[in-house]
């Protein structure tokens, strides 16, 4: 029963996400190691994750990218490459002790780049807010200047109608 709990709870996607304490991936462990079904499920669901990542992956521009290849050396990329292990919790290499996990990488270009399709909706956006803001002053005017027009006009027929009566 416990076991089923792991297969429709989301354990298994926060394994794999490392959201999980540390009772939770020793239980997982055990569980694992024990049963075959649960086993198979994570191996969906990491190979779903990972295709779900790869369809929305952004790849960095091209200036980074290049800054990067060229302060990793082939000896280090052979260290992070993971090495074929039976062991089903060992899939993810450990970045070596000593190093930083990340590569500092200098920006040159410090302006926010938007994609195409945003900078068409902004662009549309700003057009219509210009073309409301004309029409509105247009109506706010109009209906103040007929305001002062009916101001008037009763004015002038109180003027012309008779006080006698």
């Amino acid at each position: 029963m416990k076991n089923y709990q792991y297969l429709t709870n989301g354990v298994l996607e926060s394994y794999l996400l490392g959201l999980t304490s540390e009772q939770e991936k020793e239980e997982l462990k055990q569980i694992l190691a024990t049963d075959e079904e649960v086993l198979t499920q994570l191996d969906e669901i990491e190979t779903e994750m990972e295709a779900y990542f790869m369809r929305h992956a952004v790849p960095p521009p091209p200036a980074i990218r290049e800054k990067i290849e060229l302060r990793i050396s082939e000896t280090e990329i052979k260290k992070w490459e993971p090495s074929v292990q039976t062991d089903f919790t060992q899939k993810t290499t450990e970045p070596p002790v000593n190093e930083p996990y990340y590569v500092n990488a200098d920006v040159d270009n410090t302006h926010i780049r938007v994609h195409k399709h945003w900078k068409l909706a902004f662009i549309a956006v700003f057009i219509l807010s210009k073309i409301f803001l004309i029409t509105g002053l247009y109506f706010y005017f109009k209906a103040n200047s007929l305001e002062q027009e009916i101001q008037r006009l009763k004015a002038q027929t109180q003027q012309t109608v008779p006080s006698g009566r």
